[in-house]
């Protein structure tokens, strides 16, 4: 039912320094055994000061995409804030285990995470740390969720902060999202209007539209 792509490419920064791409995503649709379809979507991005930053992001959304099937496909499921903050810990568990293993700390493993989950029950919006997700219910776009920012500048939140539980932030819609967009901190100025947090309509505009082709 839904038509969607994924991609993450290295910015310029990492380019210049050699670094590889630290950012990973995910997009699918999920049937559930009575039939429902869940779209999932998730971005995550390796923080620059993590010696492991891009494997927690490629972690965090391979184990997110494992939890929604499993859980999906169980009874009981349901969109809310509930689900957001199990995703949460589901990442943290897998990221704390490689950093186990590795011998490494979870700090090294730092990285933003964003993610929706939409279906015709609803829209779940979940985040923390930089980027945005800009949805679109039929009203023309808005912004679910924007930047977060910390005590300085360029600092931002993470999912293996002792306090990422009270930091997520979760938002729940009535409703079935027509256009859904998330993207880490390469692209947030070009994507929203800063001092307002709005979408910027120039930059979805032509990407919506070859979409929808």
């Amino acid at each position: 039912m839904w038509r969607f792509v994924a991609a993450s490419v290295a910015g310029t920064s990492h380019i210049a320094a050699g670094k590889p791409c630290q950012d990973f995503c995910l997009a699918g649709e999920h049937i559930s055994p009575s039939g429902q379809p869940l779209l999932y979507m998730f971005v995550a991005d390796g923080a620059g000061s993590a010696s492991h930053g891009g494997d927690g992001a490629e972690l965090a959304t391979q184990v997110l995409k494992e939890f929604v099937v499993r859980r999906h496909s169980s009874l009981g499921f349901a969109l809310n804030e509930g689900l957001a903050i199990d995703c949460l810990q589901a990442v943290q568990e897998r990221i704390a285990d490689f950093a186990g293993w590795q011998e490494l700390t979870v700090r090294d493993c730092a990285c933003t995470l964003l993610g929706v989950f939409s279906s015709p029950e609803g829209t779940l919006v979940f985040q923390i740390g930089d980027g945005g997700v800009v949805v679109d219910f039929g009203r023309g776009l808005e912004a679910a969720s924007v930047p977060m920012t910390g005590e300085y500048a360029n600092m931002t939140n993470f999912v293996t902060d002792e306090d990422a539980d009270s930091i997520l932030l979760t938002k729940f819609f009535l409703e079935k999202a027509y256009q859904i967009a998330l993207f880490s901190d390469g692209v947030q100025r070009l994507a929203l209007k800063m001092a307002t947090h709005t979408p910027h309509e120039p930059f979805f505009a032509p990407f919506f539209k070859t979409l929808a082709t």
